[in-house]
């Protein structure tokens, strides 16, 4: 029955099935291989365990959360399990436009070339994207610590004005109290350009800097955030309406991203970790 299931549903993975119909793995393989025991059985439980947590998870990340769990294992076998098992697909991207750059606000120098950051709160990026909901699209405004990856700020409204990035910047400074002289970077579009911005980034006494109108390599880091939450929540939704979708981001954020999703840029550790051994080190 189980095997038929996996045949008619290949994208409902074995411990799913084995839940649905009240049977173990275990037991699962050894009616299909008969007495054979699958070498990989139990690296695949553990493969699927991961996947199922963190949805986007490429060999690479598993491999190094199998490692951290107590359970490692070679990044070539965890590919090739993952490959059989089905585990390495992923979701379309979708887009739609949210920076306009077509303005007569004051542009500012990209001066984020010029750094290099080396502690928190030194150089916090900001962008705006779209989230999709049944009745059409809401927005969301981000900002991300440039050292330790962290989501420091963020808001989210049906409305692309400057409210929403003003909101996600004041989050970011309730939350971080940074110190003057911060780095602020952006693109050249509208809300971020906006006077009343502007003069709430003077206010905190943080320099504005911009990308170069059209290059999101500018932005980087922010443009592979945005890219991992549509990969890894967005995509996989079909959010009611702005209330369901702020719920489901905010669990993303605040718990999966920030505090257990393991980053390649900073050795393979959630950000959260990464800010917290950098305070240590400096007691």
């Amino acid at each position: 029955m189980i095997a038929d299931a996996r045949s008619a549903h290949p994208e409902v993975s074995v411990r799913r099935l084995c839940e649905l119909h009240g049977v173990s793995r275990s037991w699962f393989y050894q009616q299909q291989h008969g007495e054979e025991v699958d070498p990989d059985q139990a690296l695949g439980d553990d493969i699927e365990a991961v996947v199922e947590e963190f949805v986007g998870y490429g060999y690479r990340r598993v491999t190094r959360e199998l490692a951290r769990r107590g359970r490692p294992a070679n990044h070539k076998r965890v590919l090739r399990v993952m490959r059989e098992r089905r585990l390495l697909c992923r979701p379309k991207r979708r887009y739609r436009a949210t920076t306009n750059s077509n303005h007569s606000e004051t542009r500012f120098p990209n001066l984020l070339r010029e750094v290099v950051p080396i502690r928190p709160d030194q150089v916090w990026q900001a962008d705006l994207t779209y989230v999709r909901v049944q009745q059409g699209f809401v927005y969301l405004a981000c900002v991300l610590d440039g050292f330790t990856r962290e989501v420091v700020g963020w808001s989210m409204s049906r409305f692309l004005d400057a409210d929403l990035p003003l909101a996600a910047l004041n989050n970011a400074l309730a939350a971080r109290c940074p110190a003057p002289g911060l780095l602020h970077h952006s693109d050249q579009g509208v809300q971020y350009a906006s006077r009343v911005y502007v003069d709430r980034l003077r206010s905190a006494i943080i320099t504005p800097s911009m990308s170069r109108t059209g290059n999101p390599y500018d932005n980087a880091k922010m443009e592979s955030f945005y890219k991992t939450l549509k990969a890894e929540e967005v995509n996989l939704q079909e959010y009611v309406d702005l209330d369901d979708a702020r719920r489901h981001i905010e669990f993303f954020i605040a718990d999966l991203y920030n505090r257990r999703r393991l980053h390649s840029s900073l050795g393979y550790v959630p950000p959260a970790e990464f800010a917290a051994r950098y305070t240590a080190a400096q007691t």
